[in-house]
């Protein structure tokens, strides 16, 4: 009965549709129904493509570095096949033979990866080296290589005169003498393999180790047998041609023998793709087409009328787009479904289609409607039977759904969890966390997901092959990171410490509240908390013998002792102590092995006088004036006068003689040596955190301890009984302070997954015995440290000492490897080992002779001393019988590749490994016994102890038991720690598990996935948008388990969505099956509203700047119903440049606000610049694929500041960037005063006083010595061929500069007549500046014609949105962001003076004028708006600004606000106008007739052509109109540009007037467009 009811309603709908048909086919008899249209969009990348097969190896290597020389040797024994003969063939087969090294689901993430073309900026990073390799030898002068540098005039300058971007793209290298592969040994290269050879034999005897060979960088493929010390020989080819098989062949054999360090950079010279066989070709073609981003329709609102009427007919017709999907649901439809039932009715089918796609667009709904759209929407996603599918289509084509949407009836149940739930998340709020990992929402996209994804499912396969079970790899992945919270404190509760006062018992705060829940209480900013309870306790450690103790003694005015007595005495609410310390005692105890020497007590008093002599000397180094031993003694007399009743000079006396205080300063000095802050000379200790001992860190040290103290008070862990102090040191007290370890945030922290080396094969770590405490052996050990020595040096046996002392002490849960064997079984090997370095370290280590006499003699020294230790002598006696040195060099040598594959460093290296985490000692100083024991107590409390914990509780199933000893579980605790902490992971985490998913979550199930998504999402919002794909996008490709919780707004008033939306996602159907061609993914949007106007916005990736190259139509006003015959209306884009962002700070200084760094190459320092903001130290580069040099700008940035000193192994100058993939990169960088210029300041105030001064007297500041240099950089004979070009012109003088904003087609025909306007009223020469993002591919191709033809000169610029920054969504704000917010940013620092004209603004006097005018030393100049045309108050505002820093700041305040900044380019700096000085210019420089009258229209030198919210008068129509000399201008632009296209020129004809009548309702919307164009 229900089948048969359920087969009816199928029928009757069928009937249903049919009948629709036949009454819709009828109608088309009468009118026609218009053909729906399409938009295509697409990115490349700005490169040429690139070898799959090659960007193949990269992603294998990735995961396994061993797996890049694996997929050679697979590649090589691969036989053609007739299914290679296409793109796709040949994709499959790479993916097949690269699947084969991985597995599941990592080779399902390798494909994707392959597909999404991930690895390509890899590939144009070789190419780079191999320009510099093939243009570092006189060869390349004699080839017809395509040099990237030789077409290089000076930095920006393109050989037509063209002033472009300064950034380069490395260019594939041409073939060089038809040969397709070479080898760059740092002094030659070679070309053919049979010279390589013949230069390994003759060069075996006369190598030079210190010539200079090639630089590695980490990401290259060192061939894994190679060895450490054999000379560099670098392969530049491509797997699949015959010259790399044979190069690869023989450097193999070589590294092997010992005689090279093989290292292959996979390179395709343009001319071998032939030689590449075929496949290995595929992708090296046209461009690389990318994924991993979002497009927009964005319905425009068109109160304004702004197209242009004129078309631009010349363009570029693209290909036809693939075939639309009729799997998506129209209306309740299925389309697919339809035709297959009846084909016959294809055309009505598809005409009905059409139809309702068309018709069924929305912009806006009744108010009742809109109230529950967001329940109605989890609705209907929850219920679907795809729901992340259903949850995409409906925010991806919301216009068309959502009257569909309103109409469905609400289940109350789903209404009121979602109001639950709401009462612990915001309302439209989106959140998303990977296995615990909480992700920033903005900051998503593919290419993270991925590398997040990847990364988890890396440390799967690793926990897996380590044998660690399923459930319990699920528990390590969704362990909660160690969080950034905790804070490190010194322990330094002792008798040294002496107060100076009590909060609690002393009189003087008897009358304050003893309550500490008053912390909890308000009080104004800056008031403190008067409360009779020791709740900061500031602590000074000082050696009076030091520069800052000396002046705590001697200069007490202004440091540290009368700083403390003054917040004493003004009732500061602080505890005062200090310790006391000397820096030379200190000394002694460091080199007698960390203990007090034995005569420092031992002295009598009648040495005491020589003692403080000495001291007294010490400080009169150190001092001004010159003291003595009576100046003390005085100072002490004087200062117990009126303290003491007993004659100060006796007690003086008694101090001197008495041994008692000896022995306790000693004791104090001994006690900060073992604390570790010795070495800070000064410091102060605010609760055991440490700071510098200054007056403005001791209340900064104060005011960031108290919002730890008040949470603590709040959840009530500290109360008004609570000993603070003893609470907070036994909490997180340590007795060890070392910079080195203790260090702020995971990314100062230098980690190495130990893991993938203990998997290798032949690994060192499995020829580690480790030593144990005593009788500690069968014990698990949750941390070890693997000391790295170098045997030959003084630190690395001094480091084995303090390893072996750190032992002795009998630390439980610790073990210790030294890269070397040993028999840890004897209970007394450790005093054994210890003699035994001693003995070694002073007759052996530094006696080079190896005569038989001496050797005999130490293996009887070494067997005596065993016996004495209760050894066997007869085993230490057989193994150095059998002392072999080239047994001992293979030992070395493989240590050395350890330590070279994992750190990066090479011979003589010390430094410990804990768990993972790297301690190197390689700047003078060592880490000494209770340095390891901090490392030890941090890296268990903060890191391990939770792993361990996991691990020890795991069940251990169809396990040997005899496998499960102390050793396995050491090793798997120390192996899976280190890999943890390798992951890039947010530490935020927050408890999705609270939310109710009953009725508004959709819940995917995978119990045998080891990832985990929670999400909390608004599906109506951009988020949801870009979110919706890319978790069909994971689900598809990992499987994991998901629990998404839909969060919508609850009462809507507006339309959320007001766009289509389409994220691009790359398939193997990009690959052709008929040839080698690639497509590429594209955004497709079928069947769009033709009446509707929509702009197209793309939606990358924060390190993504890219523009428009193809574009035949106005991608900001897009009417589909003036394409015409053309269905599918085409737009590409570029990926212009990827992006490299950081912060700069100064040490306990602000950030150094106007530093400015260039980028470069070795050979090309300065390619790009940039400055440093204020504002979080902020800077931006743009950069390409490829190794960059960052470094000071010569000048004053470079006299004052100092960048810190390279890493290890980097032999250039400044700070190495690597771009090696889509990701760009972001930067931390710390700079320091150079010595003697730490009071000199990088800027001057604006308004400084003597600047005019300065002007007049000829003294050029270092602004202008930097605008010099800079500009210098164009070099004089560029400047030279413009200074003739101009001449050329009749144009001579100083250049105006002009910046300008322009976007779609209308307002690029303004831009030209008022290009025009400018250059008919001055002869000056002029330069344009404009923001490159928004400008259409056809304005670009055509300024170039136009700057020749006028004489002007021209520079496109951009500066990409800080993340930091709150982002604009609208793209009109965007643009009016640019405007104000980036100026001081986005103009190369030659630059001088600009002036900004708007691009629908007409100049009628000479800009020389008012380039010229003296703006009295002020930052901005501004014309204050006029006010006498009275019909316009009620909508009249004013214009004013402020500058850089300080609008970047108000902007951040403001702007989060939805009710703030409605007209951002106004409104901000009529906010900030008060920060900064700002001129008045003369109000004749800019006229608009919507807020001026016509009697001052006659003297207007400007006109803006500013929209009027009164009659909303169209563009055009009021250009025409208002500006007489606009159509002259108008047609003289228009007829350029019809020659420069080739077209005929059409005079356009007169515009019919309209009305200019409107509702008034619509006014206020009118004020905000109309403030757009002023």
């Amino acid at each position: 009965m229900e089948l048969r009811r359920s087969h009816g309603f199928r029928i009757s709908r069928v009937m249903i549709v049919l009948c629709v048909l036949l009454s819709f086919s009828g109608n088309l008899l009468f009118g026609e129904v218009r053909r729906p249209k399409n938009v295509q969009a697409s990115l490349r990348a700005k490169w040429s493509g690139t070898p799959l097969l090659l960007e193949a190896g990269e992603l294998l290597s990735k995961e396994w570095k061993d797996n890049f020389w694996e997929f050679i040797d697979v590649w090589h024994k691969a036989k053609y096949d007739s299914d290679t003969s296409t793109a796709r063939g040949c994709l499959q087969k790479i993916v097949s033979y690269g699947r084969s090294l991985l597995k599941e689901p990592l080779s399902s993430v390798f494909e994707f990866t392959l597909v999404l073309r991930s690895a390509s900026p890899r590939l144009v990073l070789y190419r780079q080296l191999a320009e510099e390799s093939i243009s570092s030898f006189p060869l390349a002068d004699e080839t017809d290589s395509t040099n990237a540098t030789s077409e290089i005039l000076d930095p920006g300058e393109r050989p037509n005169g063209r002033r472009t971007d300064n950034f380069l793209v490395s260019k594939n290298p041409a073939s060089i003498r038809g040969k397709c592969c070479w080898t760059d040994t740092g002094s030659t290269i070679f070309f053919d393999v049979q010279e390589l050879l013949l230069w390994f034999d003759s060069a075996d005897d006369l190598y030079d180790t210190t010539l200079e060979q090639p630089e590695l960088f980490d990401f290259d493929h060192v061939y894994p047998e190679s060895s450490v010390g054999s000379r560099i020989v670098i392969l530049y080819g491509a797997l699949g041609t015959q010259c790399f098989k044979e190069f690869h062949v023989a450097l193999v054999e070589a590294a092997k023998k010992g005689k090279a360090r093989y290292v292959v950079r996979p390179v395709l010279p343009s001319g071998c793709e032939l030689e590449a066989g075929h496949c290995g070709a595929v992708g090296a073609g046209g461009f690389v087409n990318l994924g991993g981003y979002g497009v927009e329709l964005a319905l425009k609102n068109m109160e304004y009328k702004a197209m242009d009427d004129s078309t631009m007919k010349k363009g570029v017709t693209l290909e036809d787009p693939r075939t639309e999907d009729l799997n998506q649901e129209v209306r309740g439809f299925i389309f697919s479904k339809i035709l297959e039932r009846r084909p016959e009715l294809s055309n009505e089918v598809m005409a009905f289609r059409d139809y309702l796609l068309s018709s069924s667009v929305s912009d806006s709904l009744d108010i009742w409607e809109l109230k529950d759209l967001g329940h109605q929407t989890v609705q209907r996603i929850v219920h679907a039977f795809d729901p992340l599918q259903s949850m995409q289509e409906i925010n991806q084509n919301f216009p068309s759904i959502v009257s569909s949407l309103s109409r469905m009836k609400l289940d109350d149940s789903v209404k009121d969890e979602i109001i639950a739930n709401q009462r612990m998340v915001q309302p439209g709020k989106s959140l998303m966390a990977l296995n615990g990992a909480v992700l920033n929402i903005d900051d998503i996209d593919l290419y993270l997901l991925l590398d997040m994804v990847h990364e988890e499912l890396s440390l799967v396969d690793q926990f897996a092959s380590l044998k660690i079970p399923s459930s319990t790899i699920k528990k390590l992945l969704l362990s909660p990171p160690p969080s950034e919270s905790v804070t490190f404190r010194i322990d330094f509760r002792s008798a040294h410490v002496h107060y100076l006062n009590n909060l609690e018992v002393d009189a003087m705060y008897r009358r304050w509240r003893s309550n500490i829940n008053e912390l909890l209480m308000p009080v104004f900013p800056g008031q403190l908390r008067y409360i009779r309870k020791n709740i900061f306790h500031a602590v000074y450690v000082i050696d009076p013998a030091t520069t800052c103790g000396l002046q705590a003694i001697t200069e007490t005015a202004i440091e540290t002792v009368e700083m403390v007595m003054s917040l004493h005495e003004n009732n500061v609410p602080m505890r005062f102590g200090v310790i006391l310390f000397s820096s030379t005692l200190v000394k002694n105890i460091e080199a007698n092995d960390g203990e007090l020497p034995k005569d420092t007590s031992a002295k009598s008093g009648l040495n005491k006088e020589e003692d403080i002599s000495s001291l007294v000397n010490v400080l009169s180094e150190g001092s001004a004036n010159s003291l003595e031993l009576h100046h003390v003694e005085a100072a002490f007399v004087e200062t117990l006068m009126s303290k003491v009743k007993s004659p100060p000079q006796e007690i003086l006396l008694k101090i001197e003689k008495d041994i008692l205080f000896k022995e306790k300063a000693d004791e104090s000095s001994l006690f900060v040596f073992k604390l570790g802050v010795s070495k800070l000379q000064c410091c102060l200790l605010m609760n055991g955190l440490v700071h510098e001992p200054t007056e403005e860190s001791t209340i900064n040290a104060m005011n960031e301890e108290l919002p730890r103290i008040q949470e603590q008070v709040y959840f009530g862990h500290i109360d008004s009984h609570t000993d603070i102090l003893e609470k907070l040191l036994s909490e997180n007290g340590y007795g060890r302070y070392n910079p080195r370890i203790v260090t702020e945030g995971k990314g100062q922290k230098k980690f190495i997954s130990l893991t993938k080396e203990a998997l290798g094969g032949d690994s060192v770590l499995a020829d580690i015995s480790y030593l144990h405490p005593p009788e500690t052996v069968d014990e698990t050990k949750q941390i070890t440290h693997l000391i790295a020595v170098d045997i030959t040096s003084t630190k690395g046996i001094r480091l084995l000492h303090e390893g072996l002392h750190y032992l002795m002490r009998g630390r439980k849960s610790v073990r210790v490897g030294f890269l070397m064997n040993a028999n840890d079984s004897a209970p007394r090997v450790l005093d054994f080992l210890d003699q035994l370095t001693s003995v070694y370290e002073s007759d052996y280590m530094h006696d080079a002779s190896s005569s038989g006499e001496k050797m005999q003699s130490f293996v009887d020294y070494v067997s005596e001393l065993a016996a004495t230790n209760g050894l066997t002598t007869k085993i230490f006696r057989t193994v150095l019988s059998e002392f072999s040195a080239e047994g001992v060099k293979k030992s070395l040598d493989k240590v050395a590749n350890f330590l070279y594959k994992q750190l990066g460093t090479s011979f003589g290296t010390n430094g410990v490994i804990t768990n993972g985490r790297v301690i190197l000692c390689d700047d003078g100083d060592t880490l000494v016994s209770d340095d390891l024991s901090l490392l030890e107590s941090m890296e268990s409390e903060q890191r391990v102890k939770g792993i361990a914990a996991i691990i020890e509780e795991a069940e251990w199933q169809d396990f040997d038991p005899d496998s499960l000893t102390s050793k396995f579980f050491s090793d798997a605790i120390m192996f899976v720690s280190s890999s943890m902490a390798t992951r890039k992971r947010s530490f935020e985490r927050l408890r999705f598990e609270v939310l109710n998913a009953k009725y508004s979550a959709v819940i995917l199930n995978n119990e045998n996935s080891t990832i985990h998504i929670d999400a909390v999402i608004d599906p109506l919002s951009s988020a949801g948008q870009k979110l919706a794909p890319l978790l069909r996008v994971l689900r598809n490709l990992v499987h994991p388990s998901m629990r998404i919780v839909l969060n919508p707004l609850s009462s809507l008033v507006n339309l959320p969505l007001k766009n289509y939306y389409r994220y691009v996602v790359p398939s193997m159907d990009d690959f052709s099956s008929l040839d080698f061609s690639i497509t590429g993914p594209k955004a497709f949007f079928p069947n769009m509203p033709l009446s509707k106007t929509l702009t197209m916005n793309l939606d990358v990736p924060d390190p993504w700047l890219i523009e428009p190259v193809i574009a035949v139509h106005d991608l900001d006003n897009i009417l589909l119903e003036n394409l015409g015959d053309v269905r599918t209306l085409q737009a590409v884009f570029e990926l212009e440049a990827l992006l490299l962002t950081g912060h700069c700070s100064e040490k306990d200084h602000d950030p150094p606000r106007g530093l400015q760094f260039i980028l470069g190459t070795k050979a090309l320092p300065h390619l790009v610049d940039t400055l440093v903001m204020a504002n979080l130290g902020y800077w931006q580069l743009k950069v390409s694929p490829g190794v960059w040099n960052l470094q000071l700008a010569p000048g004053r940035s470079a006299d004052l500041y100092m960048m810190p000193e390279s890493e290890s192994g980097n032999r250039r100058s400044g700070k190495q960037i690597v771009i090696d993939d889509l990701r760009g990169k972001l930067v931390y960088l710390e700079v320091m005063k150079r010595k003697g210029k730490e009071h000199e300041q990088l800027l001057t105030a604006a308004t400084d006083e003597h600047a005019e001064k300065r002007k007049e007297d000829g003294i050029s500041g270092w602004n202008a010595n930097i605008r010099k240099w800079a500009a210098g950089l164009i070099g004089g004979g560029e400047q030279s061929k413009k200074r003739q070009a101009h001449e050329k012109f009749g144009r001579r003088g100083v250049t105006i500069n002009i910046f300008s904003i322009a976007s779609g087609h209308l307002y690029e025909r303004f831009l030209k007549i008022m290009i025009l306007s400018v250059l008919k009223n001055t002869h000056r020469p002029v330069k344009f500046w404009f923001i490159k993002n928004y400008l259409s591919p056809q304005f670009k191709d055509f300024i170039p014609h136009m700057a020749q033809e006028y004489g002007f000169d021209y520079e496109l610029i951009t500066y990409k949105w800080p993340t930091w920054l709150h982002k604009q969504t609208e793209k009109q704000r965007i643009i009016w962001a640019y405007k104000i917010l980036f100026l001081d940013v986005i103009f190369p620092l030659s630059l001088e003076k600009v002036i900004f004209v708007d691009a629908d603004q007409i100049v009628r006097a000479d800009m020389g004028e008012l380039y010229d005018m003296d703006i009295k030393g002020r930052p901005l100049a501004y014309t204050p708006f006029c006010d006498n045309n009275k019909e316009m108050d009620g909508y009249r505002f004013w214009r004013q600004t402020a500058a850089g820093d300080n609008l970047r700041v108000f902007y951040e305040t403001l702007s989060k606000d939805p009710n703030s900044l409605s007209n951002l380019d106004q409104d901000l700096p009529n906010y900030a106008q008060h920060t900064v000085p700002i001129f008045s210019l003369p109000q004749e420089w800019l006229w608009c007739e919507s807020w001026c009258g016509n009697a001052t229209k006659s003297k207007a030198k400007t006109i803006d052509l500013c929209n009027n919210p009164m009659t909303k008068e169209p563009k055009l129509q009021g250009a025409r109109r208002i500006v007489s000399e606009w159509p002259e201008l108008d047609a003289e632009a228009r007829r350029f540009t019809a020659k420069v296209f080739g077209e005929e020129f059409e005079p356009l004809a007169p515009p019919t007037e309209v009305s200019g009548k409107t509702d008034s309702s619509s006014v206020d919307d009118a004020d905000k467009e109309s403030r757009s164009e002023l």
